[in-house]
């Protein structure tokens, strides 16, 4: 892969190759079919993990102990031809060089072969296998009539599409592996009004028919799969493996998907379609400043990201309409190029609109064509289209249309990057600009992309745009920038600062090390640092060589000698009798297997290269057959492995130490890098907080009223002042009597979602699965001289995450307690009591560690009045 999975991709990708291998041992031993699912919302990168699939499928995953299939044939199924080359892009851009372009197939029309051929992956949308295709002229038109009793292709095509899924099925040689993307779609029950469509062709597909036996492995990928995994479980004679389903909090926290979602829309009655469409074009020019000062900050001004300018229409548009738009467009943007503006209609060709002409381009290439600034769509790229550069969207659509907006907006929201852009909202948002709208609907818009609302459950499947822990609906929010009163002294405590990373279910101290050498070398930071840690670690298994040279012997003489028993019945003796054993001496392949084994335990390449570090030439051998045998004999060495993970994880520690602050001077991009790196552990690792530099806000409640503030927060607007929109009354009550304290300095409200800019902490949800909570305030008292930080997080004692939330505080406050003057958890009780537990307390912390009840904790002595 070109690209690095983020972990939630990498669990993804190991489940689907765990299905993969199922199934081929389901359909060729035991003869049944299978289909399985992956869920995951907008952004998730569906098609990286596909690519990591396939390209496994083909060459083998040895993180995943994956053998690859000589066998395997890939089908993947759209139902849009614009979808299908936009995928083909992609495979071919996260595979690499590892899939050759070769073996990525559009099929069109004029395909004519026997059976696919193995190891390539087949893209076919729905309307290639429509009754009057040319792929399938004399097929079989229904259930009862067999494909080899049908007429002669009036076009003489030798194989209809239909014989070439049957031939690859029958060959026992070769695997079909059906991929069907946007999975949701096809899978509705079909009505007496309904055509044959896409519906018929999918469940035809899946279930066989007309002489085609139905596919052996399905594997459904979509937003919304509860739809395909119903129709999966009622097909007869398919068994189906369980859903897998990708967590949307840790689709958030990885920096795919754009925080927060700004919304606009009149506040009062009357027609404001021009003047809120002049509003979106100051944004969309807004955000091109910024990212422009963005990449001059960072010095990549070469590669600045160029945000686009969405104006939707609604299906029908007027001519009249058009022009409107592009003169009010131009009006507000007297600078923007010709040229800048084009469309992706259906009709798929130029608009001639008075003196403009407004040429057309397909969806899946306006993110490239950065000269574009502003496109024109309906709702033809609502499913499927990616374009993460689109920032600002304002529909024209009617406020009945909500299902059509949030569909189109669900497309906009990664982003442009593939990673959050340090401490600022407004470059981690996307604008929706709605002038036919009124909060109420809105609002409606809200809770779908919020996941509170699956929204229509239309064929379209609008429910998989909404996010995940942290993302926000702004109505109109207002940017905080660094308040200029707070001393630079708790800037400087507030570096110091300790949050923890995710940790990583499967990660590897070789790896990480290796990663970091590399990335070191990149930047310049450690010159040959790759061969450094390498000389390392060869160091350490030098001397484990030697420290089990008995034990290494043994080992060495069980994977030479292959041991065996002839074994005799006679049919005058009913009893099965050992004739004799034997000993075979084992050839390349076997040893081969043994040093598989060896490269999963310390990585494929330390292995490898270590093989290479102790192999012995001579005239007639490269002494790599020896060297194998060495590093198999050495890895089945009980403590090697973990001695070996020890000295990587150190070396490691040592090194991230070392080059703290050379690190902190690199690009965000660079950065980034580190801050995966340092995440690549089995335990949370201490990481910083990063200064946040633009905040967004509320600024109005939902009835109008102007939102309360308080002065002395990191971020203020130009008063001073931080809104406090996101508070509840007992939060206020917190914050109220933090300020009220002798020697108060300044307060944080902490981001609700795990980003750079926040305090996150690491704990253990009641499934065993590693999540972060970010602590609700950071509060800074005392003198100039001696800044004292303390957190206090009030959390309801009836959410179910309380108890392991405060379990994850009590293990913070043991390792970095005492860097911080206060860490309490505070909680109203029914009686409007504000209790407090003071984890600085060890006392308090063993009566956490031992509670099963949080609201009967809170009520006990280990809790005082707030």
């Amino acid at each position: 892969m070109r690209f690095t999975l983020k972990e939630y991709q990498n669990d993804a990708v190991g489940q689907m190759l765990t299905y993969f291998s199922d199934a081929r041992e389901d359909f060729h031993r035991k003869g049944r079919n299978v289909s399985f699912s992956l869920a995951a919302t907008t952004g998730a990168g569906k098609t990286v993990m596909a690519a990591a699939v396939i390209e496994s499928l083909f060459l083998g995953n040895d993180d995943w102990d994956f053998e690859a299939d000589p066998g395997a044939v890939v089908l993947w199924f759209t139902d849009d031809p614009s979808l299908n080359e936009q995928t083909r892009l992609r495979l071919v851009e996260a595979a690499g060089d590892r899939i050759a372009h070769s073996q990525l197939h559009v099929i069109e029309n004029t395909f004519n072969r026997e059976k696919f051929e193995s190891g390539k992956v087949y893209f076919l949308n729905s309307q290639k296998l429509s009754k009057k295709s040319l792929l399938v002229r004399g097929a079989a038109e229904d259930e009862q009539t067999p494909l080899v009793e049908r007429s002669v292709s009036p076009d003489l095509r030798a194989f209809t599409i239909w014989e070439t899924i049957k031939n690859t099925i029958e060959d026992d040689r070769l695997t079909l592996y059906l991929i069907l993307d946007e999975a949701h779609k096809g899978m509705r029950k079909l009505t007496k009004s309904d055509r044959e469509d896409r519906t018929t062709i999918v469940k035809r597909l899946v279930n066989g028919g007309s002489g085609v036996p139905p596919v052996p492995v399905v594997w459904g990928i979509s937003a919304t799969i509860e739809r395909f995994s119903e129709a999966m479980s009622q097909a007869q004679g398919r068994f189906t493996y369980p859903d897998y389903e990708v967590d949307p909090a840790l689709i958030q926290e990885s920096g795919l998907l754009k925080d927060d979602i700004r919304l606009d829309f009149p506040s009062e009655s009357g027609v404001f379609d021009t003047v809120l469409l002049k509003r979106g074009t100051r944004k969309v020019r807004e955000s091109a400043a910024q990212w422009k000062q963005y990449a001059e900050e960072q010095g990549t001004t070469s590669d600045p990201v160029v945000p686009l300018l969405v104006v939707q229409v609604p299906n029908t548009p007027s001519d009249s309409l058009l022009v409107s738009a592009i003169d009010t467009i131009r009006e507000e943007w007297p600078e923007l190029p010709a040229g800048s503006i084009a469309h992706v209609f259906g009709e798929h060709a130029n608009i001639q609109l008075g003196d403009y002409v407004i040429p057309y381009v397909a969806p899946e290439k306006v993110q490239d064509r950065s000269h574009i600034r502003v496109i024109l769509a309906k709702d033809a790229i609502s499913t499927g289209w990616d374009c993460p550069r689109a920032e600002v969207l304002v529909s024209f659509r009617p406020a009945t249309d909500k299902t059509h907006i949030t569909q189109l907006l669900g497309r906009m929201v990664r982003t442009p990057l593939a990673r959050r852009i340090t401490g600022n909202d407004r470059l981690n948002s996307v604008e929706c600009v709605l002038p036919f709208f009124n909060r109420a609907t809105a609002t409606g818009v809200a809770e779908i992309l919020l996941g509170k609302s699956s929204g229509d459950d239309s064929e379209d499947g609008s429910g998989g745009s909404g996010g995940g822990e942290g993302r926000r609906v702004l109505y109109k929010p207002v940017d905080m920038v660094v308040n200029q009163a707070v001393p630079s002294e708790v800037w400087d405590a507030f570096d110091a600062i300790p949050s923890q990373t995710l940790p990583r279910k499967a990660a590897k101290p070789t790896k990480r090390l290796t990663a970091l050498a590399q990335a070191l070398s990149r930047d310049h930071l450690l010159a040959d640092a790759r061969k450094v840690a390498y000389a390392e670690l060869f160091a350490v298994l030098d001397g484990l060589m030697a420290r089990y040279k008995e034990q290494v012997q043994v080992a060495t003489t069980g994977i030479l000698d292959v041991k065996g028993e002839t074994l005799i019945a006679s049919v005058h003796n009913k009893n099965v009798v050992v004739a004799e054993k034997f000993t075979e001496i084992a050839d390349e392949r076997s040893v081969d297997s043994d040093f598989k084994v060896a490269q999963r335990l310390l990585s494929p390449d330390l292995a490898r290269k270590y093989a290479d570090h102790i192999a012995v030439e001579d005239d007639d051998d490269d002494g790599l057959f020896d060297a194998h045998v060495k590093v198999a004999a050495l890895a089945q060495v009980n403590g090697v492995q973990e001695a070996v993970d020890r000295e990587a994880d150190a070396l490691a520690t040592k090194w991230l130490s070392q080059f703290r602050v050379a690190i902190k001077g690199l690009t965000d991009e660079r950065k980034a890098v580190y801050d995966d790196i340092v995440a690549m552990s089995v335990e949370p690792q201490r990481t910083g907080v990063a200064r946040p530099k633009v905040r967004s806000e509320e600024t109005e409640y939902s009835d109008g009223n102007k939102v309360v503030t308080k002065p002395g927060h990191l971020m203020a607007d130009e008063n001073g002042d931080f809104p406090i929109s996101s508070l509840n009354q007992w939060e206020t009550k917190v914050l109220d009597s933090e300020m009220g304290q002798p020697g108060f300095l300044a307060w944080y409200r902490n981001p609700g979602r795990a980003s750079e800019d926040s305090l996150a902490i690491a704990y253990k949800d009641g499934k065993g699965d590693w999540r972060r909570m970010c602590p609700d305030f950071i509060f800074f008292h005392g003198d100039l001289s001696d800044v004292k930080v303390s957190i206090v997080d009030p959390h309801g004692f009836h959410l179910r995450d309380a108890l392991p939330k405060l379990v994850g505080l009590v293990d913070f406050t043991e390792e970095y307690g005492a860097e911080f003057h206060r860490i309490e958890a505070v909680a109203e009780t029914k009686d409007k009591r504000l209790r407090v537990l003071d984890l600085k307390s060890s006392s308090v912390r063993e009566a956490i560690k031992g509670a099963s009840d949080v609201e009967q904790l809170y009520l006990s002595a280990a809790a005082t009045d707030y």
